[in-house]
Formats: structure tokens, sequence, C-alpha cells
């Protein structure tokens, strides 16, 4: 039987559409030949993340994204389709980890430990893992702070191949080996000076020995000493301090009474220090004294008479001139 050409090409063009219904639909993660299992994810941010990439447990795929669907709070639902030959606990973490350095992202299964499976179009738990190209960010910033070091470094290095600069680093070096030779000279004569001292020094510390033996010789005296000392201290402290002061200042307010006494009209010794009465009797007892003993100097018989008889003479006393 002959086929025509219009059936031949009706049937190529069936067999074409067919083919890529299959391919579209395979491109959109769905496979048409297998039977699987539909999860549902829920991320805040599903950056990196494609329909079609896979879904790995342990770096192993089981499946792939089917479809995205962005949620009215902003967050997206991924639809997940696994193979229905292996089996997801019921408390398994979808994770969305990087895979890549270029930042692509994939589902990855952290099955959990629930003896209970997940059933078909159960909506599992949800986590975002930083990828590498996240956790190579401190890596980079550093390499960035290297490069501008190195960069710093060969400047440096630029300027130390100047001519001008090598001049000068050669005059710091000349410098630097005058210092030393300087130095060296400085030590020689501090070594001359101490050689020639050394007697001297020798003596200086022969003394300070002799003066350690001193101290360590005199150290019960002064221990003796201390110790007096310190009993001194104890029986002042000990002592009556208080009612001598108590005395002695008794003995300053009799004092003061007793002046106060002498200076007032009251006693004898008041009227002879302030009455001026008394001080001019006194006075003109002492000058009629005073002429008294004058006269008596001059006339001695006047107040004194000697007579053995007693006759003539005690008449001539009882008649004086």
């Amino acid at each position: 039987m002959k086929i025509s050409n219009e059936t031949k090409i009706g049937a190529l063009t069936v067999v074409s559409l067919a083919i890529l219904l299959l391919g579209y639909s395979f491109l959109k993660g769905n496979d048409v030949f297998s039977n699987e299992n539909r999860f549902y994810a829920i991320y805040n941010s599903v950056d990196g993340l494609a329909i079609s990439k896979p879904v790995l447990v342990n770096g192993f795929p089981i499946g792939r994204v089917s479809n995205m669907t962005l949620l009215s709070d902003g967050r997206t639902l991924c639809e997940l389709k696994v193979d229905s030959k292996y089996d997801i606990p019921k408390n398994t973490l979808a994770k969305l980890e990087g895979t890549d350095l270029l930042g692509g992202k994939a589902i990855v299964f952290e099955l959990g430990t629930s003896k209970e499976m997940a059933p078909d179009k159960d909506t599992l738990r949800a986590d975002i893992k930083g990828g590498i190209a996240e956790s190579l960010e401190p890596v980079q910033k550093k390499a960035e702070a290297i490069v501008a070091k190195m960069d710093s470094i060969l400047t440096s290095v630029n300027n130390i191949m100047n001519p001008k600069f090598q001049k000068n680093v050669d005059r710091s070096f000349t410098s630097i080996a005058n210092s030393l030779q300087s130095l060296e000279g400085t030590t020689k004569k501090v070594d001359a000076l101490v050689g020639a001292q050394s007697a001297h020094i020798d003596h200086i510390m022969a003394n300070v020995e002799d003066i350690t033996t001193s101290l360590k010789t005199s150290n019960k005296s002064l221990t003796g000493t201390m110790a007096n000392f310190n009993k001194i201290s104890d029986d002042i402290a000990k002592s009556n301090i208080k009612q001598t002061l108590d005395n002695a200042s008794k003995a300053v307010a009799d004092l003061q009474a007793t002046i106060a006494k002498m200076n007032s009209k009251d006693g004898s010794i008041g009227l002879m220090l302030n009455d001026k009465t008394v001080y001019n009797n006194l006075s003109d007892a002492t000058n009629n004294l005073n002429k008294l003993l004058i006269d008596l100097k001059a006339n001695p018989k006047r107040y004194v008479h000697f007579s053995v008889f007693g006759g003539k003479d005690n008449k001539a006393a009882a008649d004086p001139q």
C-alpha cells in the first residue's frame, strides 16, 4: 500500500508537535514518563533559583524545581517534583543553597528522622543557606586589602629605586657608621677609665661591705634600743597624762587668782602695790631711818653713854645740849 505524501507530512507534523510538547514539559520540570510526587516550599528570597534546578540529597539529584509562584506577601512558592521511589520524611527540611561560584542555587533536602512520610502535595519546612559566593565574600575583602597593601609596597619599592632616595640612604648609612665608630671609641674610653679606677672601686666596695657588716653587728643594739623606745612609749601612753594636765591647769588658775588679788586693794600686798600712800609712808620712813643712821654715826654720844659709876654722866645725859 502506497502512503501518500500528504499522510507522511501529517504524521511527521503530529510527531513533531508531540516531541515539542514533551520537550517543553520537560524543560518546565515535568517528567511525563515517570511517576513523581509534588512537594511545596515557601522562601522569602529565591535569588539564583530557577525552574528545572535540581533537588539534591547529599549531592544526589532526586528531582527538580517544576514551578515558581510569587505570593501576595512577596514570598515565593516553589513546586518540587521528586521521583516517587524516594521516601521523604515529613520533617524534612528543604534548604535553598548555592551550588557554584556564580551564585547558582539548588534545593537541598535535609532528610528528617520522622517515621511518617510526607504525602504528595505536602508543604515542607524551608530554609535559606548562604552560597559559596557569599561565604567567599570575607575572603574577597581580605584579598582586596592585600592587593591594596601590595600596591603600597610596590610604590615604596619604586621610591626606594629612585636615585635621589638611594643617595639619601647611602648618606644615612654613612652617618650610622660614623655614629657606631664614635660609640666604639666612647666605649673604649669608658673601659680604660673603669680599668684605671678599678682599685678605687674595689676599695669602695670593701668599705660598703664593712658598713654592711657593721650594720649587721649593730642590729642587736638597734633592736634593743627600739625595744626600749617602745617600752618608753608604752609607759608614756599608760601614764596618767590627763591628771597631770588637770593639776597643771589648776596650778595656773591658782596663780592667776593670786595675781588678781595682788592687783586688787583687798589685801596687804595689794595695798602695798597699788596704794601710793603706803608707798609714800614707807619712803618717808626709809628717809628718816637714813637720817637717824647718819646722825648716829655723826653723834654717837647723843644715843649711847658709857659711865663706870653712873653719876655725872647720867646727869649730863639728862641735860643734853
